[in-house]
């Protein structure tokens, strides 16, 4: 009993609140590491559907999911935060690109989005696994799309610039996530060369009745229109805000309205079989 309160003990002046963050955060890095370490990861596919009638699948996006050691999954929201400036984020990365390009490689057809953070740009095991594919199978790597967020591209913009245009000749495709969300410095738009724009489910929300996302949408479609980008939106939710958003210009969609990520391949699945993560 006595050992239990010493490991429980603050230090002086501690904030309670703070403490149980710190402990908690501590068990979820914990039960990150270990999933990453005996293979407990899966993407979850969510389709990226076009504005062309009958909305046929443009391209799948393929989200990281870990798992502990009772098969549950630890909600990404708990630790994506945490590990972005540390190797376990790196780490992370690498799982995601590795599982997304065996996917590619099995499946001739498919088209998928992978995340990344702009800092795996210089992490040795990640651009490893790229360039292995690259050389030995460049038909797979022209069929992957990499997924950087607007706050990590902005970063290091220099960096992110170089490192597309040498992929893109390669056969890669660039999207830039969440756009919108953060201060995109619209120079460094315009020297990225994105080919997709994914703007920020925030504009969609209950967009067919909000007059400041409808203009924030058009103009948004305007900037992908100008620097011949595909746009689409971001968590669609509704037949209403799927059809404005269709109507005044949007090249493809994405949102639950559509499809929840599943951790059975979608493309595979019969209907009733899918398995939403």
């Amino acid at each position: 009993m006595q050992r239990q309160r010493r490991r429980f003990q603050m230090d002086e002046g501690e904030n309670p609140l703070d403490y149980a963050t710190s402990e908690r955060d501590r068990g979820t890095m914990a039960m990150v590491k270990q999933a990453l370490s005996t293979g407990n990861v899966a993407l979850a596919f969510q389709p990226i559907v076009s504005a062309r009638a009958g909305n046929p699948v443009a391209f799948y996006e393929g989200l990281i999911r870990l798992f502990d050691e009772t098969g549950r999954t630890i909600p990404a929201g708990d630790f994506m935060g945490v590990v972005e400036d540390e190797e376990l984020g790196r780490k992370i990365d690498c799982a995601a690109l590795s599982t997304g390009l065996k996917t590619l490689r099995a499946n001739p057809s498919l088209r998928l989005s992978i995340n990344m953070s702009a800092r795996s740009i210089g992490y040795p095991s990640w651009m490893n696994i790229l360039k292995k594919f690259i050389r030995l199978h460049p038909d797979v790597v022209e069929r992957l799309i990499l997924e950087i967020t607007e706050s990590s591209a902005m970063q290091m913009p220099e960096i992110v610039g170089i490192f597309m245009e040498d992929m893109q000749d390669k056969g890669i495709t660039f999207a830039l996530d969440d756009f919108g969300a953060g201060q995109t410095a619209f120079r460094h738009l315009k020297e990225f060369c994105f080919d997709i724009i994914k703007i920020d489910g925030q504009f969609s929300q209950n967009v067919s009745e909000d007059a400041d996302n409808q203009v924030l949408s058009e103009a948004l479609f305007a900037i992908a229109r100008h620097f011949e980008m595909v746009a689409v939106s971001e968590a669609v939710e509704t037949r209403e805000d799927a059809q404005w958003l269709v109507d005044h210009g949007v090249d493809c969609l994405q949102g639950y309205f559509f499809a929840a990520p599943s951790l059975s391949p979608p493309w595979k699945a019969k209907k009733g079989d899918l398995l939403t993560a």
